[in-house]
């Protein structure tokens, strides 16, 4: 067998893996695979990163979006440290990710060499696997293995550490197939037992996250919800795995949830939990469902046989992804008889649109106006990205999801995701609209890779909403410790200058008429562009501005 370096036999590994972005900083530890790199140009694309936080965090969106490991590749120490966020955000996320890291050589091993680290250690309680890879004729057995586990069961990162003397040292060896999963299939007698305690129910719901989707699983969930007449409900950050429109939708359970949503679940005599592993920000801190027992019969789906009964005791609790399941349901047909709840879908769908209704915001950008144009001008496919922040809210409470795979935003809470995972969306998706919703603060965690975007020509419009501070912890001082303001002041740059200097287009808005045609030459622009959006501190949280926080805070104080 031709005799190819350990770096060759890297990357046509990842081709044979169906690869087509590479995510990264280049690092002097892994120089073989830049050469190799150059071979399959055309197969696959080393996208140079300006940070290796933003790689993995591209990576993590790449794994999001598709369903197989998104790719990065960082050097050894400083590059790998700076990688962790992202593959924190894949842990907690359940997304599938891979993340390939330089390492010193044999030679030089365990005397705490240039910039070495054990990323066995380092890495062991957030990924799903590390390895590092001593035998470059077995890296194609470690890429397969990697590549199955992290899409198997409940999805997450993998770290893969390969020594400098690995990469470079040759040996003869073939190609990985293309690994696959297979699906995690529901037993019959349990979707049984759950047509039962459904077809008994007078208040049941449905609540869906996690990942393991895809369109035609969110197609049977819109099918099994039809027939059913079943209110659903999505986990946070998951709400493009339901059709807002759809009258079966009754809004997301995230930060500062809609309180009618809340008591639907508090009052439900059935929930069924489908690929949401019932985390922090899903249940209000824990508290919407009684630990260990909930008061609610709980039906919880998961594909992770560890994430059943972790906090909450089912009454059921089936492993399975979430297509099974659903596809296992519809197939044993609709209910037999009328169900006991129909009023309570189209008064679950009406509490949402009415959590959507306008308020009045102090400062002359009102970013309900906005969000709200927005959700009627972008098309179905419109992709849109953000990280964490008071103005993501805006958002995530107003604006609708129609299709899978329109919403990338992490479940972690990372700051710095909207401009990479962006970044990611439109190099798979060239034909989508991609909007990148920060900010100011989160926008200069990564705002760097604006140049990347520049580099590769494309044509993300990146919304920059600039209120000076860190709001979501000025929100919290603010209710907590009133008046006394410490740290969460920023002096932020001109952003449309900045847009202009990184070679995209920038333009600021100072009202809230101004937004629609500002952001309309931004889609237009044959290219990355930037609209600065300047937002009265006043506008703090949807709810109330920031003096009235503030008195509130010192009204309630003894």
């Amino acid at each position: 067998m031709q005799q190819r370096s350990g770096g060759e036999i890297l990357v046509a590994s990842l081709v044979a893996q169906g690869t087509r972005h590479l995510f990264g900083v280049p690092g002097e530890s892994y120089l073989p695979v830049l050469d190799a790199l150059v071979d399959v140009a055309a197969r696959l694309t080393f996208v140079a990163c300006r940070q290796e936080g933003g790689a993995a965090f591209m990576a993590e969106a790449a794994g999001k979006l598709t369903g197989r490991p998104g790719v990065a590749i960082v050097t050894r120490g400083p590059g790998a440290a700076n990688a962790a966020i992202g593959v924190h955000v894949a842990r907690q996320d359940s997304t599938p990710m891979v993340l390939l890291v330089g390492q010193v050589g044999a030679d030089v091993v365990d005397r705490e060499a240039f910039q070495e680290v054990d990323y066995r250690r380092m890495y062991a309680d957030v990924a799903k696997w590390v390895a590092q890879v001593d035998r470059p004729d077995r890296i194609p057995e470690y890429v397969a293995h990697a590549w199955r586990l992290a899409m198997s069961g409940r999805p997450g990162p993998v770290v893969l550490a390969l020594p400098e003397d690995v990469l470079s040292a040759s040996a003869g060896v073939g190609d990985p197939p293309r690994a696959t999963h297979s699906p995690a299939a529901a037993d019959v007698a349990q979707v049984a037992e759950v047509r039962e305690r459904l077809a008994a129910a007078r208040a049941p719901l449905v609540l869906v996250g996690g990942s393991r989707w895809d369109p035609d699983a969110c197609a049977d969930l819109a099918l099994l919800a039809r027939r059913w007449s079943l209110p659903v409900a999505c986990a946070f950050r998951r709400q493009d795995l339901h059709d807002n429109r759809l009258p079966t939708y009754a809004g997301d359970l995230g930060i500062a949830p809609n309180p009618a949503l809340v008591a639907r679940v508090r009052d439900a005599d059935l929930l069924i939990v489908i690929g949401e592993r019932l985390g922090e920000m899903t249940t209000s801190g824990y508290t919407l469902l009684d630990i260990p027992s909930p008061r609610q019969a709980l039906v919880h789906v998961h594909p992770g046989p560890e994430e059943i009964g972790r906090v909450y005791q089912p009454a059921v609790g089936l492993c399975a992804t979430p297509g099974a399941f659903l596809g296992a349901m519809l197939a044993q047909g609709g209910p037999e008889r009328p169900v006991a709840w129909p009023s309570s879908v189209p008064a679950a769908h009406a509490d949402y649109e009415r959590w959507r209704e306008p308020r009045p915001v102090p400062g002359a950008v009102d970013l309900w106006r906005i969000v709200r144009w927005l959700d009627e001008r972008l098309p179905d496919d419109a992709i849109l990205a953000n990280g964490a922040g008071n103005y993501t809210t805006w958002l995530h409470r107003i604006y609708r999801h129609r299709r899978f795979g329109t919403q990338l935003a992490p479940y972690a809470g990372a700051m710095g995701y909207g401009v990479p995972a962006a970044v990611a969306a439109k190099l798979l998706r060239p034909d989508a609209t991609v909007v990148s919703w920060n900010g100011d603060g989160c926008f200069t965690m990564n705002g760097q890779e604006l140049a990347t975007a520049v580099q590769h020509r494309l044509a993300i419009v990146f919304v920059v909403i600039d209120n000076g501070m860190y709001g979501t912890i000025r929100m919290h001082q603010e209710r907590a410790y009133p008046g006394r303001v410490s740290g969460t002041a920023l002096v932020n740059p001109d952003f449309a200058a900045l847009a202009r200097a990184h070679g995209a287009r920038g333009e600021t808005v100072a009202t809230t008429d101004e937004f629609a045609p500002a952001f309309e030459r931004a889609l237009a622009h044959d290219g990355p562009a930037l609209v600065h959006v300047l937002l009265d501190p006043q506008a703090l949280t949807m709810n109330a501005s920031l003096d009235a926080l503030r008195e509130t805070a010192l009204r309630a104080r003894p």
